[in-house]
Order: structure tokens, then sequence, then C-alpha cells
């Protein structure tokens, strides 16, 4: 037998609900047509599957004990299915076990029968928002911004400014701490562009060593230096049409600021040991974790340069100030994560998704990812435990650095280990460091250090 569900709006949540008892289908069915779902009513395990061929829900609702197949046979036949699709089981005392080693299993969760019916619906509703998929915009007008997954109304904000500028040939400076999608954002606004069918193409200035980034960035000709055996024509030349995205900005180096103002300004590169210039029609993404005003301030950064690319800012916001994306992102990378491990994965344990929802995330999405990769590795249950999610959340192998990140870190221990071994003489430094004294100074004020700080006790004075 099937009950046939209220007419309610086509996008209220589809749910599948299963119980041989008459009156308690009724109770269930009125109960959650009320609270605005769309319910899809049957009596045995074997009409929800044939339901299930014919149309997925969004959630599932059955009790355990079903003539026939029972609701725990039920389970095991969604899952293979559908992975994915969160089941709730109503359950009496003397099935409580069973349901309990089915949330082992990967049921969302069990109630037991009589059940508080405002609970019922807490617990539907923190189901359908934790497995909720990213909205399916593939071949939508919102295609541009499929892979940036989010319901947060920050997010919103900044992606509605990002569309609006991307009708535009306007430069546009992206801000945002290390991990929360800068790439990801500028790769949006290309494809929402007119120039979407040209090519997009990121360079991390903080990447590249300061002698081969004018190459990389404008080309060279045959012969320019030593390993120039070759024309180069460089990114700007390559993405000829479409976008550049400056990654890491801040990190480019005074010398090269100077030409890349004279590009933007003349639209024309001259590659190294050219002798003519050659037209560019590009437009300038650039993106930066660090403070630029105040780089500005410390002579680091040009203010015409910074001018010139800061016509719009756009500032994401940390994973830590949009919570309302975690599970959202989690479950996403889950699916993706899972599909690369080849592991059938049914999602993770509420605690666990709590857990997550209330961690610190310094590394921002970037490290989101890591904690997911690192669970749907170590996993051995298709449910994503709590005690897994706490002990990928404390392991120091979370910390991911960028390539950039990495390299800044590299060279002030680099810097500091011979300012140690030469007592803070400045000309020994440069001279072991295979660096001229002009250059050496201005990578420790880069880093902000002092020789002085690095003399020990024996090369002062002593006092008379």
């Amino acid at each position: 037998m099937t009950l046939a569900p209220a007419p309610l709006s086509p996008t209220a949540a589809n749910l599948l609900v299963v119980d041989d008892d008459a009156d308690m289908l009724r109770l269930l069915t009125m109960r959650l047509t009320a609270a605005g779902y769309r319910v899809t009513a049957v009596t045995s395990a074997e009409a929800a599957l044939t339901e299930l061929q014919l149309k997925r829900p969004q959630l599932v609702l059955s009790d355990v004990r079903l003539p026939g197949k029972d609701g725990l046979a039920l389970f095991d036949d969604i899952r293979t299915l559908h992975p994915s699709l969160p089941v709730i089981l109503l359950t009496a005392h003397g099935t409580i076990p069973d349901a309990v080693e089915a949330t082992e299993r990967g049921v969302f969760t069990y109630l037991t029968k009589p059940f508080d019916g405002k609970g019922l619906l807490d617990k539907i509703a923190e189901a359908l928002s934790l497995s909720a998929p990213a909205p399916a915009r593939l071949g939508s007008a919102e295609a541009w911004q499929t892979r940036l997954i989010s319901r947060s109304s920050r997010m919103a904000e900044v992606l509605a400014e990002a569309h609006m500028v991307a009708a535009t040939d306007a430069s546009v400076l992206l801000r945002g701490e290390s991990g929360t999608g800068k790439e990801l954002l500028a790769q949006a606004i290309h494809q929402a562009s007119p120039r979407a069918a040209k090519p997009f193409i990121a360079v991390n200035c903080g990447a590249i060593p300061e002698a081969l980034l004018e190459s990389e960035l404008f080309g060279h000709v045959k012969g320019a230096f030593t390993d120039a055996v070759s024309n180069h024509k460089g990114l700007f030349l390559a993405a000829d049409g479409g976008t550049l995205l400056l990654d890491e900005i801040g990190d480019m180096p005074p010398a090269l600021q100077v030409k890349l103002l004279r590009v933007l300004q003349e639209h024309e590169v001259r590659p190294v040991g050219a002798s003519v210039s050659l037209p560019v029609d590009v437009r300038i993404i650039s993106a930066t974790h660090r403070d630029l005003d105040a780089a500005m301030e410390a002579g680091d950064f040009r203010a015409d340069l910074y001018y010139r690319l800061n016509v719009v800012t756009l500032t994401l916001p940390p994973l830590s100030e949009r919570r309302e994306d975690i599970p959202l992102l989690a479950n996403h990378f889950l699916v993706t994560l899972a599909a690369k491990y080849h592991k059938r994965l049914s999602g993770f344990a509420p605690e666990a998704l709590k857990a997550l929802g209330t961690a610190a995330w310094p590394g921002n999405v970037r490290q989101l990812y890591n904690v997911v990769e690192q669970v749907c590795a170590l996993s051995a249950t298709p449910l994503i435990s709590l005690s897994l999610v706490q002990r990928a959340l404390r392991s120091p192998s979370i910390q991911v650095l960028t390539f950039a990140e990495a390299k800044q870190r590299f060279e002030r221990d680099y810097l500091v280990g011979l300012l140690k071994l030469t007592d803070g003489n400045v000309a020994d430094a440069a001279r072991l460091a295979d660096r001229n004294r002009t250059e050496f100074y201005r990578l420790m004020q880069k880093h902000s250090l002092t020789p002085g700080h690095f003399k020990s006790d024996s090369s002062q004075p002593s006092p008379e």
C-alpha cells in the first residue's frame, strides 16, 4: 500500500517513510507534511526499494521491524544503491542493540518509540543540512562559480561582487589568509568574464627565484643568457586574450615591480634580451595574504603598482567566519576523496561533524581538505567516527604550507643560521651565501633581522 503525499512545493525535501503500522505511517505523514516536507509513505522494505528505483528522496525514515525484509536489511540495500543517502531508524526497545550496530555501519541516527515529535524533526533537519550536496550549478547561469561551494552569507556577498566585476576588465586584488581559496575565486572570475574561452594562467610570484621570474613572466629570446637555448614567450603572452593571476604579488622583487607597472601601463611586454616590445591583452588578477598597505609604508611595495592592481578588492573570509560551510565542504571533499581512494564512505558521524564545525582551522579550507583526506585514507568503516576526526585535528601533519610560505620560512631560517655562525658579521655571512652585501642587507630587511642581535657576548668589548 502506498499513501499519496500531500501536494507541496516542488522545492521541498522529499522524505521516504517506511512503516507497516498504518496508524503510525499516517501520523508520521501528517507531522512531516505539516513541517513542510513532501512525503512518500510505504508499508514495506520491498515497496521502499521500488520507490528508490523511480526517484531518489533526500532522506529515508524507516521502522526496524518490517514484514519480510526488515529495516536493517533495507538500510544495507540503500547503502549499496545510494551511499550518501541519510537513513534514520525508528526502533522499539527490543531492537536498540541492532540499531546501535547500524549507526556504526552508517545509519545517521535512530529514535526509540514512542519518539518525541520535535526531536524527530530536529534530527531530520540536521541530517538534511549535513548531507546536502553542493548545489548543482553546471549548465546553469551560475556555472562560473561551481567549484566555490558555500551557503555562507559572507561568501555570497563576495561572489556577488566577483560576478559584477567579472564583466569588466578591471584589475582585481584578492585578499585573504592562506588556504581561503583565492585561486579558485580568480578562476571563477575568469569563467564569468568575456575572456572565458581564452587561457587562464596562474603564477606564484613567491615560488620562483628572482633571477628566473622576469623570464617566466615576460619571456626571453635565444641567447639572452647562458641557459636561453631557445625563445620563450613567457606567461603574459601565453595568457594573451585571457586572464593572468599573479599570486602572492606581495613577494614580487622591487626591480620586477617596475617592469610589471610598465607592462600594465603600455600593454606591451619586452622579452629578456629582445630589442622590441610585443603587444599583449591580458586581464590581471593579483592575490596576496600579506598586508600590502604596510608593505608600501615599509618601502617594499610600490604605491603606483598597488593602485594599478587594486582597482577592485575582494576579501575572502577565513573558514572560521563561515562555519556554516564546514559540513557542506567536508561532505563534498569526502565524496571526491572516497572515489580517489576507492572506498565506500557514507559520511561523518554527527559528533564528528560537530568536531569539525568547532575546530580552529588556521589553515582554512586547505587544512579542512587535508583533514578529510587523512580520515578518508585511514577509515576502516563507512561512517567517519569522532575519534578519527579528533586524531586528524591533533596531528601536526595537518599544518600545510604553500610553496611560497615554505620558501619564506627556509629563507629566514637560513639567514638566521648564517648570522649566528658569523656572529652577526654581514660581510662574512653574505660571502658564505654567495651573495653581495647589498642583496644580503635587503634579505635581512625583508625578514626583519638585525645583525647586532646575533653578536655573541664574547665578541662585545669588555667593560673597562
